[in-house]
């Protein structure tokens, strides 16, 4: 299933994409999509839902991250040896984990918002993972049936802030609106290999990112199992496993976003966004 939250900002309806491509309403059906709605029985029980009896919605409303009440928001970094290399660090030994600000997150075509000092504002297209049931001391060879379901993710990054501001990359991956994820969550049944996915990046029509899930460091099912080793993954967490190489920080000469920017970015089978990018005002 392709499941998402469709409308103005606070104010999303649970919905889900049928065969068609068409957005149907799910409102009669659940609350809302969050983690009580992730495990594997409720997502059976909404795939046995006859897709032609849930209502159509008209037009073409906004969509919203795709689930509720995000829990946490964890980042996985310099995951694709190639991007590690263009941004002159080692390959890590063991993931390098870091925390985004639940308060980042952002519909996935809604505007990026340059923060307040920003001089380095990077782009970073990411295979998003978000849990299902909770996972304690899991094993590799089972991390996956902790897995709900698969996004696409813009880890949107101020480098000055991450990187030359102290020893916290969270402060330059927290800023509001750095967080846009969706359009769709895919349940996992869908995602034939998620270590097979192509992604990509354009920033202006401009293909800046190109890479596959197959060049990852550490794959899904060792991250799912590595977190949990350190902290409870609970239903409605949401992973962003990694950027493959192409980042602003990372060209030569090097490119940040500016206003007046706009990004295109996606995973086929699992949607695009697209996003423009604006001044912060007070």
């Amino acid at each position: 299933m392709k499941l998402v939250r469709y409308g103005r900002p606070g104010k999303e309806k649970p919905g889900l994409i049928d065969e068609e491509g068409k957005l149907r309403d799910l409102s009669g059906v659940i609350a809302d999509i969050d983690g009580a709605q992730l495990s594997d029985k409720a997502l059976r029980k909404l795939a046995k839902l006859d897709e032609k009896t849930l209502p159509l919605v008209r037009g073409n409303p906004r969509f919203g991250v795709p689930l509720a009440k995000v829990g946490k928001f964890i980042g996985i970094g310099l995951n694709y040896a190639d991007h590690a290399a263009e941004s002159g660090m080692p390959i890590p030994a063991e993931p390098i984990v870091f925390m985004k600000a639940i308060s980042c997150l952002n519909g996935p075509d809604d505007n990026v918002v340059l923060p307040k000092g920003s001089k380095k504002t990077d782009w970073e297209v990411e295979l998003g993972v978000v849990i299902g049931t909770r996972a304690q001391y899991v094993s590799e060879e089972d991390a996956l049936q902790y897995v709900a379901g698969y996004c696409v993710v813009n880890d949107i990054s101020e480098r000055s802030f991450q990187l030359e501001r102290g020893g916290q990359w969270d402060k330059g991956k927290g800023c509001d609106t750095f967080g846009p994820i969706g359009p769709w969550l895919v349940t996992r049944d869908e995602v034939i290999d998620e270590q097979d996915l192509d992604l990509y990046l354009e920033v202006n029509g401009k293909r800046m990112q190109t890479g596959n899930t197959q060049t990852m460091i550490f794959t899904v099912a060792q991250i799912v199992s590595y977190l949990s080793q350190f902290m409870t993954l609970e239903p409605g967490d949401v992973i962003a496993t990694g950027t493959p190489p192409g980042v602003g920080q990372g060209r030569k000469p090097q490119r940040f976003l500016k206003k007046g920017d706009s990004m295109r970015l996606g995973i086929p089978g699992l949607g695009e966004q697209q996003q423009d990018v604006v001044a912060w005002t007070a």
